[in-house]
């Protein structure tokens, strides 16, 4: 009863539900399932409860998310596809119980928030590690299955373009959090050298979703380096940015391969050749497909429950040459909202990714700003909240640093059954 009462059964749980939340994207979809289930009880056991839930409604970053789940109930007023749309209503709950975990639930302290990251950060590139090991077995193999545009899966089987995605995610993670007071040096050194286990498995497995999110984040840190007038970190940061993808491609024959095949590809779409066995190729007709849907569908959309059905309805009109096991859905997932949803459902998208940038707390944290570049990047050329991985490490982040961060900017310190936070507990996420 001690426990409960002075919050840190709430406090546990919640970080028992982040851990969770990380091994099950690495390992094990179970966890997955089972993390934000956890989470919400963490919020019920805080024992301010009822006095905390309000600020779960107070927490603009938490009503958006919930606004995608109450647009999806909408649309059961124009579905056809019911039992799609079941499914699509369920899996979405994850949109208010993770938010509704991180607003409500006792705040995790700052040593606990440096376990889950540092938790991410080196459990990737273990993977990562592990990875790299399995192509150094067999490179040939490898470099076979690249030239003809297949990817090298992780010893876990994760889902290779959100396993490129963590991989560039866990590279600048890591070099923020080696910034974080509590990390002592060997966890310094620790994070240093995950961080480069990140970049170096990125670019010889040359994951083309995980290469293009890794320079957008070089990209954006360059920028924000340059405008707090940091002039020659900025300017060698954006040195790099031109010359490492260079480099790769000279010296990485994986690389070499991926550059070249997707080049390949793109001319066997623009010249109109058969591009069955051609994924790039397939995806550029996916978006054509898309884009004759979206001409009479723009308003509302045609509900995310039927867009497959759309689509593949477009294809027996116009199929491309498209036999029907290579006719793909859309890979981007703009146009996705935009095939679902219609114009609200753009919105809602980009009120998620754009809206924390109007807010200065949220500009002054760099791991906010990197993980909203690098997801609004993976999600130019793949549907990121289709998958079940996706969606829940992008729901994951979001409530870890963008839910969590709103609050905490809103409130103050409060004396309750938790000790104020220290000088070590007030530094920024992930820094």
């Amino acid at each position: 009863m001690q426990y409960y009462l002075s919050g840190r059964l709430s406090q546990y749980l919640l970080l028992l539900a982040c851990v969770a939340g990380i091994a099950g994207l690495l390992a094990s979809r179970a966890l997955i399932a089972i993390a934000p289930i956890v989470g919400v009880v963490a919020a019920l056991t805080n024992p301010d409860f009822l006095r905390a839930l309000p600020r779960y409604f107070r927490n603009g970053a938490a009503m958006r998310a919930a606004a995608i789940p109450a647009f999806l109930l909408l649309t059961g007023l124009y579905t056809s596809n019911w039992a799609t749309w079941r499914h699509e209503l369920y899996r979405d709950l994850v949109w208010l119980g993770v938010p509704l975990a991180f607003a409500v639930a006792v705040p995790l302290a700052s040593w606990q928030r440096l376990v889950v990251g540092s938790t991410f950060v080196l459990g990737t590139a273990a993977v990562g590690l592990g990875t790299l090991g399995q192509y150094l077995l067999n490179t040939a193999a490898a470099a076979e299955a690249i030239r003809v545009g297949q990817n090298m899966p992780a010893i876990t089987h994760i889902f290779h373009i959100a396993f490129g995605v963590m991989l560039a995610l866990a590279f600048f993670a890591g070099l923020l959090l080696r910034s974080n007071p509590r990390a002592g040096r060997v966890l310094r050194a620790g994070l240093l050298v995950a961080a480069a286990v990140a970049a170096l498995t990125l670019h010889v497995l040359a994951y083309r979703t995980g290469l293009l999110v890794f320079y957008a984040g070089l990209l954006a840190l360059a920028l924000r380096v340059l405008a707090r007038r940091h002039l020659a970190l900025g300017l060698a940061l954006l040195a790099a940015l031109a010359l490492a993808p260079w480099l790769a491609y000279q010296v990485l024959p994986t690389v070499h391969e991926r550059v070249n095949g997707t080049l390949w590809d793109v001319e066997q779409y623009t010249q109109g050749h058969d591009i069955n066995e051609y994924s790039v190729a397939r995806r550029l007709a996916a978006l054509q497909t898309a884009s004759n849907v979206v001409e009479g569908h723009w308003m509302l959309g045609v509900g995310p429950a039927d867009v497959r059905d759309a689509m593949m309805a477009q294809y027996d009109w116009q199929s491309l040459g498209l036999r029907a096991e290579n006719r793909v859905e859309v890979h981007n997932q703009y146009v996705q909202s935009l095939l679902g949803g219609g114009v609200p459902g753009v919105l809602l998208l980009l009120g998620l990714l754009g809206w924390p940038f109007t807010q200065r707390w949220a500009r002054r944290d760099a791991a906010v700003c990197l993980f909203l570049v690098i997801e609004a990047a993976a999600m130019l050329v793949d549907s990121v909240l289709d998958l079940q991985i996706g969606l829940n490490f992008f729901v994951f982040l979001y409530g870890y640093l963008v839910v969590a961060g709103e609050r905490k900017n809103k409130e103050r310190p409060e004396h309750g059954p938790l000790p104020a936070p220290d000088r070590a507990q007030a530094q920024p996420v992930f820094s």
